[in-house]
Order: C-alpha cells, then sequence, then structure tokens
C-alpha cells in the first residue's frame, strides 16, 4: 500500500498540495467535522540514508584498499563489507566532477567545463549551471530527504562568491542542501580556513596552536548533523554530502601522522609503481595480466632526481601519506557515528576516493607553495630552498604540494594524472560501496565501467524516486547518466554506459563498448609558456579496455578504421554536450574581460568600508603588474598610536597590505611567503583625522615587475620604498581581502590575524589603478563620486 503522498506524481517538484474536497461544517466540534491528520512529506517507504563522501586529487593507486601504500583502514573495511569498482571514472578535474556528481550530467552540459575561476563564456566554460538541470540534493530534498554538505564546494561562479551573492550556485541556496559548512573554492589552508556556515562567513572553533585542522572539524560538523537529524527526525532518511577538500595541495596534516611513513619512500616513485602493482593484483583490483605504463619522458626518472633533493621528495609523499590517512580516518568518524545510530544496514555509502587522478600541480621537484607554480616562478624555489624547508613541510608555515612523480605513481597502474581526461590515470578513481540491505556480495569487485554521472540516478533509483520533469517550475533536461544498481546484485550483468566521452583542457578521448580512443594535448604541470600543437595535430591512440587493462599497448596503427570511427564519435559527443569549442588556454582566462565573464567591479577604482570582508580576488579590482594607490581616511584616538589593518588581500603565502604598526603606516607586499618587501612611514600619525596614501609606481615591461612605493599622510610625503618582484596571476585559492582587520594567515609577520583591528576609526579605503594625481590626496567628500565614475 503507497502512502497518501505516493498518490501524486512525484515528476514535478515541489509536489503540488491537492487538497482533498470534502463536507464542510461550520462548527469545528460537530460530530461531522473531519480531516486527515497532517502528514509530513517523506520519500516512498524504505527509501534509504545516503552518504557520499568524495575525497580530492587520489589517485587509483594510492589507498590501501585499492593496492596503494598509504593506508586507509576505514576505506579497506567499508571495502570489505561492500564492492569495489574498478572501472569508475571521473573528469579529471574536481569542480566539473562535482557539478556532474551533483546533477547526474555531464560536465560540459552543466557549464563547469574546467574549474570556476577559468570560466568563459562559452555555454560548456561558463561555470553556470542551467536551471533545467537541477541537483540532485534538490530533488532530494523535495522529496522529504534531510540535506546537508559538509567541506568543499567548488561549483560557485566566481562572480557570484562575495557576500552579496547572489547564492544560487551556493549549496544552501540553490544547491538543495539545508545544512552547509565549509569553504566556497578550489582548495584551503586545513589550519586556517575561510569558512561558511550556509551564506554567512564564519571563524574556525579554534587556532592552529590549539590543533585545529579543517577535516576534523567537518567531521565533528557532519556527526553532531546526523545524530540529530536522527534524534529528530527518524523517520527521515538523509542525504548527507562528505567533501573533505583533502588530500588537495596544501598538504596539511599533523606531523605524527606523517612520521608513520618515515623511510617508507626511500625507493622513489619508479620502484613504489612496482610494488603497488604487484598489490593490486593480490588483491584483484586490477587484472593479473594488465601491464604497468611506462613512464613519459616528461616525467623524470627518480634515479635523475638530485641527491640532496632525495630527503625532500620523500618527506613530500610521507606527509601526502600522512595526509591520505588522517582523512580517512575522520571519514570513519562519520561512519561510525552512522553506525551508532543503528542505520547503517540501510545507508548507501558512496565513498570515492579521488575526484580525480592524482595531481601533478606541483612541478618535478614539489613546491613549498604550490602557488609558485600558479604563477609561473616556481624558479623561486631552488633546490636548496626545497631542502631549507624541508622540516616545515605538513605544517602552517608551508603550502606544499608534491612532485610529478609521485603523482604519477600513486596512479599505478594507468598513464598521466589529473587534468589528462585522455588517459586513465586523470580519471579513473577507486570507488567503494557500502550497502548492506541492497548488496549481497560483500568484498566483491564490479568491473563494469562507470562515471560520476551515473551516482545520481543510481540514488533516485534505490530511494524508489522518478527523475523529475519539473522543478520549481522549469522544465527538466533529462540526465544523462546511468544507474549503477543493477551492477549491485549482477557482478556479471553487461555494463549499461557504454559510451563516454572526456575532455579537459582539449586533453580528450572516448569509451566505447571496451575501447578508448584519447589523445594528450598539454601536461599539467606547464602552467605558464610552453607550446601547444593545433587540435588537429594532436595524436590519438587506441586502446582495447577488454584485453588492456592500463592502457598500455596502443593499437592506433593496426586499427586505424576503427580510432576514426571513435574520433568521429567523440566530435559528435563533443556536439552533443556542449564541449566545443575547445579552449586549451589556462592562465589566460585567470583575465575576466578576455574570458568574458562577469566581474563585480569593472573600471579603475573601487571603494570600500570598514568590516567589509570574506572578499575574494574575483570581487576585488585587480592590482596586479600595474600601477595603484590605496588611500584611507582614518581617525585616531587622542593619546593612542595607530594600529591595525587598513585593507588586507592574500595571507601569510602571497598578498599585500596596508597597515599601522606602533604609529607608523606600513605597506607590505609578501611574495608566495619567499620574499617580504616592507615599507614603513619615518613619522608616527598624530592623533586626529587624517588620510593616509600608499602610491606602487609599477616599473612595467611584463608580468612580476617590481615597483616603487610611497606612503603619505594628508598628501605629504613621508616614507618610501621598493618591492623587487610581484605576484602576477593570482595571490591564494583561500586567502581574501579584508578592510579593517584580517582573516586568515597575516600578509606580513609583525602583526597578530584577528586581533588586528584598526584602532580609533576606519571611515573608507579606496583602491585606485594607476597614479592619477590628486595631488597625492582624496578630497573626502569627492570620494564616492570619484569611485563611481571611475567605474
Amino acid at each position: 500500500m503507497t502512502s497518501p503522498v505516493d498518490q501524486h506524481s512525484r515528476s514535478i517538484l515541489p509536489i503540488p498540495d491537492r487538497p482533498a474536497t470534502r463536507h464542510t461544517t461550520y462548527d469545528a466540534k460537530d460530530p461531522e467535522t473531519a480531516y486527515p491528520p497532517i502528514e509530513p512529506l517523506l520519500p516512498p517507504a524504505g527509501a534509504p540514508n545516503v552518504l557520499v563522501v568524495l575525497l580530492d586529487d587520489v589517485g587509483f593507486g594510492a589507498s590501501s584498499a585499492f593496492g596503494g601504500p598509504c593506508h586507509t583502514p576505514v576505506a579497506d573495511r567499508l571495502a570489505g563489507a561492500g564492492l569495489r569498482f574498478n572501472r569508475f571514472h571521473t573528469t579529471a578535474l574536481c569542480a566539473p566532477t562535482r557539478q556532474a556528481l551533483l546533477t547526474g550530467r555531464n560536465h560540459h552540459s552543466v557549464g563547469m567545463g574546467s574549474i570556476t575561476e577559468t570560466a568563459t563564456s562559452a555555454p560548456g566554460n561558463s561555470s553556470v549551471r542551467p536551471n533545467t538541470k537541477a541537483p540532485l540534493a534538490m530533488t532530494l530534498k523535495l522529496n522529504g530527504y534531510s540535506t546537508a554538505q559538509f567541506g568543499k564546494c567548488h561549483e560557485v561562479p566566481v562572480w557570484q562568491s562575495s557576500p552579496m551573492g547572489p547564492f544560487d550556485g551556493w549549496p544552501s541556496a540553490g544547491g538543495g542542501f539545508e545544512t552547509f559548512y565549509g569553504f566556497i573554492g578550489g582548495e584551503n589552508n586545513q589550519y586556517d580556513p575561510a569558512l561558511y556556515s550556509g551564506t554567512t562567513p564564519v571563524e574556525p572553533p579554534s587556532t592552529e596552536d590549539e590543533g585545529y585542522h579543517l577535516t576534523e572539524d567537518l567531521a565533528d560538523r557532519a556527526c553532531a548533523w546526523v545524530r540529530q537529524q536522527k534524534a529528530l527526525m527518524p523517520d527521515r532518511p538523509f542525504f548527507m554530502y562528505f567533501a573533505p577538500g583533502a588530500t588537495h595541495a596544501p598538504h596539511h596534516v599533523p606531523p605524527e601522522w606523517a612520521d608513520k611513513y618515515a623511510g617508507q619512500f626511500a625507493q622513489g616513485w619508479d620502484v613504489l609503481r612496482e610494488q603497488t602493482i604487484a598489490r593490486q593484483k593480490d588483491l584483484g583490483v586490477v587484472p593479473r595480466d594488465a601491464v604497468l605504463t611506462p613512464r613519459h619522458d616528461e616525467i623524470p626518472a627518480w634515479d635523475d632526481m638530485p641527491e640532496e633533493l632525495k630527503p625532500v621528495l620523500e618527506r613530500q609523499m610521507e606527509v601526502y601519506a600522512g595526509f591520505l590517512e588522517h582523512t580517512d580516518h575522520h571519514v570513519g568518524r562519520v561512519v561510525e557515528a552512522i553506525e551508532d545510530l543503528g542505520v547503517l544496514d540501510n545507508t548507501i555509502i558512496y565513498y570515492i576516493v579521488g575526484d580525480n587522478g592524482a595531481s601533478a600541480e606541483g612541478t618535478t621537484q614539489g613546491a613549498f607553495n604550490e602557488m609558485a607554480n600558479f604563477n609561473g616562478m616556481a624558479d623561486l624555489e631552488t633546490a636548496e630552498f626545497m631542502v631549507s624547508k624541508m622540516d616545515e613541510l605538513g605544517t602552517p608555515s608551508s603550502y606544499n604540494h608534491y612532485a610529478v612523480g609521485w603523482a604519477w605513481a600513486l596512479n599505478t597502474p594507468f598513464q598521466w594524472t589529473k587534468q589528462v581526461a585522455s588517459h586513465w590515470g586523470g580519471t579513473r578513481n577507486g570507488t567503494i560501496v557500502h550497502w548492506p540491505e541492497g548488496i549481497d556480495d560483500p568484498g566483491g569487485l564490479r568491473s563494469q565501467f562507470s562515471h560520476v554521472i551515473d551516482i545520481a540516478p543510481t540514488i533516485l533509483e534505490a530511494a524508489g524516486l522518478p527523475e523529475p520533469t519539473m522543478v520549481n517550475g522549469v522544465q527538466q533536461s533529462p540526465m544523462e547518466g546511468t544507474s549503477m544498481l543493477y551492477s549491485f546484485r549482477g557482478p556479471d550483468d553487461a555494463e549499461r554506459h557504454d559510451l563516454q566521452y572526456f575532455e579537459m583542457f582539449a586533453n580528450r578521448g572516448i569509451y566505447h563498448k571496451g575501447w578508448s580512443a584519447v589523445t594528450k594535448h598539454r601536461t599539467p604541470w606547464v602552467m605558464v609558456g610552453g607550446e601547444l600543437p593545433a587540435f588537429d595535430d594532436d595524436v590519438w591512440e587506441l586502446y582495447d579496455g577488454t584485453e588492456d587493462y592500463s592502457q598500455a599497448r596502443n593499437l592506433a596503427a593496426e586499427r586505424p578504421d576503427l580510432l576514426a570511427k571513435l574520433q568521429r564519435l567523440w566530435l559528435i559527443e563533443a556536439v552533443k554536450y556542449n564541449v566545443l569549442p575547445m579552449d586549451d588556454r589556462t592562465s589566460e582566462r585567470l583575465e575576466p574581460e578576455s574570458a568574458g565573464r562577469p566581474t563585480l567591479v569593472n573600471g579603475t577604482s573601487q571603494l570600500f568600508f570598514p568590516g567589509m570582508g570574506r572578499l575574494s580576488e574575483n570581487s576585488v579590482v585587480s592590482i596586479k603588474n600595474k600601477s595603484f594607490s590605496v588611500t584611507a581616511e582614518v581617525s585616531v584616538p587622542e593619546g593612542t598610536a595607530a594600529h591595525g589593518v587598513v585593507i588586507a588581500q592574500g595571507g601569510r603565502f602571497g598578498g599585500w597590505a596596508v597597515y599601522a604598526r606602533e604609529g607608523r603606516v606600513k605597506f607590505v607586499y609578501n611574495v608566495l611567503g619567499i620574499h617580504i618587501f616592507p615599507v614603513e612611514a619615518e613619522v608616527p600619525l598624530p592623533s586626529g583625522t587624517h588620510q593616509i596614501r600608499m602610491e606602487f609606481a609599477y616599473d612595467g615591461g611584463g608580468l612580476a615587475k617590481g615597483g616603487d612605493v610611497t606612503l603619505y599622510h594628508d598628501g605629504t610625503k613621508v616614507g618610501s620604498g621598493r618591492v623587487a618582484m610581484t605576484q602576477p596571476m593570482v595571490f591564494s585559492a583561500d586567502e581574501t581581502t579584508d578592510i579593517g582587520y584580517e582573516s586568515g594567515t597575516t600578509v606580513g609577520d609583525d602583526y597578530t590575524s584577528r586581533t588586528s583591528h584598526f584602532t580609533g576609526r576606519l571611515h573608507w579605503v579606496q583602491i585606485d589603478l594607476g597614479l592619477d594625481d590628486h595631488d597625492h590626496y582624496i578630497d573626502p567628500d569627492e570620494r564616492f563620486r570619484i569611485a563611481m565614475a571611475q567605474q
């Protein structure tokens, strides 16, 4: 027998209210007065709880659950009682995988052809999810599920990421999650993250000195939420999305976790791959006849690395292994909370070990600060510098990443890495499904081809819910994934997802009925410079997946007819799903104007007021590679010294700030946490109301050049100095701009974060591009008109 709500079609959401027509009495005390009790909206009886765990930047050959060197006992336990999927695929990059997972559509179909920071005006790369493709969480919420997300959200268009929204793309607004606690963007400092509760910026509950770590905090919140949900709504199933952001760089983990792996990677990455594939075969997660793919010339051999650097390289991998084990431990706490509530058996757990292959964005020698490579400044991190920083890797004073060779090894047995959507090293991720009430083959292996877009239709089928045709008044386009539910009980059933395209920065390929045709176009760790071939000059390869699990034997020469057929099929799918035009640019797309995406502020001036904060770089006029000035009006009480932040952009690992210390105005420019250039006024700022100003005269002649700094009080020069170099592309992925205080880590090292509110009163701050002569002074009464006129 169905419940009353199931008498209505669930294909239109919200489910329309249809009150029954019945006899109406005049007096509620009349014996003929009868109304059915109000029933809360619930999914069909027996609908399972759902926990989706998505780790970040973990290769197929990293976790012990898939034969890797990093201990993941929680994943091992879930796999032992559930199923391992060894042909599950992602998109090769984080934001595209996440939007595909959350919608059941291909990443270009939902505008996420790459990350939000490189969005363009092309439909497949706009970063805007069409309202015809409602997210899974919204569908589940409108069917009576409790919904919550904890961790990383990298799906918000960058021009919508300010405190003013709009919040259509945020998890707790348009995303369908009733609860969200986490961060917006691609990565975060694990010790000092920029957090949101819903759409409200919040600070971490403790500090790095008090032992704070983001993954632990997220697990705390997730455990508390699920306990409260079952305490208050025991009959309502939940959908929890736990996406910790680990193990994306920076690789931050308490040292005791890294120290557990001391000495375990002295053999280097070439030998590690051989050890890993042997374990994979013994475990059964790769076939016995699988071939270990060779190392490409772009990836250096371990034996060719400088001897003085090898201890640093080993430590990079020790830190990463500890980071992954630490993450798995906290995933286990969430699973244990569900088990303690007695609902584990009817909870579908998807444990997806990576949103793409292991990341090769850390250069061939690794990085103390991964932002160096994103700015084309990796050469600043010399071997000597890396050796000097070895003991800091994984600690709050680092923003570290490991070397390309380790990423390659952690994708064993496949070729290539994250961003390379052509080959399985970029897209094949070990995945575990645990559901005692729905799986009768504990410890089983499933080898049907599957893709991250399959998760949404799987969950809907398991819950007995139809795919909606209308959501919030908007007609929906069909999901593009295929439910995996058939494979849960059918280990030998023919695969149902037998056609899938792949593309990322023109690295592209297609899978069709066991065969894959692929072509690598660009190398992920070459982010600035480098020559790329024309698309039509890319060399395609052909692999028979029924005989060649790892894409080790290229059959292009033997089967040119089949290769041509698959190339044509890729083009058909690319047109169907908005992949074209392909765009192989990376750093060039960081500039909004050339990319064709909106910006919050146009023109040459921006006015700020005290208390504004958590402003991403895309919310602030860009001062990179140009001259600019910062002007502020402040009032200093009689008998006190000016102190605290006026404006700060970025933090410990790159940025700049205007502030005061012990009465003197200062400017500091921090290049990647490697070089810091401070300039200080020669005289204190007197009490009373004054205008302070910093002018930066850029040298010009290219990117990342230096410039001269001049400081003023009320138009009078009070100090000068020199900045020898600047950051040309990006200051930080997680640190923001704050007015009158500083959240997160500090740009300079001589004032304290979060206690650095400006003393007295900060009236306003204005950034102006260029150095127009205002007599080094802005008329306070004209400041707003000037700023608006220049936008």
